[in-house]
């Protein structure tokens, strides 16, 4: 079990560390009531997080069962998007950059 966080590549560095973490609880409060949380919060709660382009971010919002995080110091701009934790992912998601 995995919850991906994926993180606009143009977002500032101090912007993205801030959306990370809004991303994590607000997914996290969205889906707790949910078996896959309940599973995921049982073992190591492992979440992988990704920067992406701005077409991975549109294309990745297709993805059901997710959170968009926006920045009020950015104009409201969506800077981040937190999945459901999940066993298994679309394609895509294996591809994705690891923000490092």
């Amino acid at each position: 079990m995995k919850m991906y966080i994926l993180v606009k590549e143009t977002v500032p560095i101090g912007f993205a560390l801030v959306a990370v973490a809004h991303a994590s609880l607000g997914a996290y409060l969205r889906f707790k009531d949910s078996p896959e949380v309940a599973a995921w919060l049982s073992g190591p709660f492992y979440k992988t997080i990704c920067r992406v382009s701005e077409a991975e971010f549109e294309k990745a919002k297709e993805t059901p069962d997710h959170v968009v995080i926006t920045e009020s110091a950015l104009e409201g701009q969506e800077v981040a998007l937190a999945f459901k934790p999940r066993e298994e992912w679309p394609k895509p998601f294996r591809f994705f950059r690891l923000y490092r």
